[in-house]
């Protein structure tokens, strides 16, 4: 039986203001914090559309509304288009080393540059070291930070779950004054390799917002798998 059925420890949240679509209201699923959770659970969670954010396991759940759609890249099958090849070749210089999921400095400026100009004011706006590390790591998995350098300098950081399916995408930062780069393109690309690498079959994406324009993007990597009334199948574009 599905730990989805048997776990009773699960509530929905307050209406609030939708991170990805502001003029909607939305509600999140999420799984009683002081619960137990094993990193089995957690990967069984993941295969019905959760998401992991610091220790909170969380799906939307919102009212008349299904637009966050939980989307994974089958990564055998992973066809990449032109624009995205380019994207590959601007980045051939970069270097990437896997690092735990410790503070770090570096890391922390570089984050709080990206979000001072990709997501100003947000819930993520100014930071605490110890705020930082709660919102990117959880204690029922593996992570791994895996660092994007050009020569020396840190130019991007991919913070990645390590599941039994596959890799989960949990959140990409990168230096903003390298947009030309397209270093949240090549993030993906690379953890597709990885995925490859290690013999896993699937790289989780968390939502696809296709209304929202800085989700959009995920629907050019194809082909592309979305869990919708409780099964995983292409999504047709």
């Amino acid at each position: 039986m599905s730990i989805i059925n048997t776990l009773p420890n699960l509530f929905l949240s307050s209406a609030h203001s939708c991170s990805y679509l502001p003029e909607r209201i939305a509600n999140t699923l999420f799984v009683d914090p002081r619960f137990p959770i094993t990193t089995e659970m957690l990967w069984e969670f993941n295969r019905h559309g959760f998401r992991r954010s610091g220790n909170l396991i969380y799906r939307p759940h919102c009212e008349g509304c299904r637009s966050c759609v939980p989307v994974r890249i089958p990564v055998a099958t992973f066809a990449s288009s032109r624009g995205q090849r380019r994207t590959a070749d601007r980045n051939a210089d970069v270097t990437v080393t896997a690092k735990p999921p410790l503070f770090d400095e570096e890391h922390f400026a570089l984050f709080l540059r990206y979000q001072d100009a990709r997501h100003p004011g947000g819930t993520m706006a100014n930071p605490d070291p110890s705020t930082f590390l709660r919102f990117l790591v959880g204690g029922q998995v593996e992570t791994t930070f895996f660092e994007f350098r050009q020569d020396s300098a840190l130019i991007g950081v991919a913070v990645v779950d390590h599941l039994s399916d596959g890799l989960s995408a949990v959140y990409t930062f990168y230096d903003p004054m390298l947009a030309h780069r397209g270093l949240g393109t090549y993030a993906v690309l690379w953890q597709i390799q990885e995925s490859l690498r290690q013999n896993l079959p699937y790289l989780y994406l968390g939502y696809w917002v296709k209304e929202s324009p800085k989700m959009s993007y995920k629907i050019r990597f194809q082909p592309l798998e979305a869990y919708q009334s409780g099964l995983w199948a292409p999504i047709q574009v």
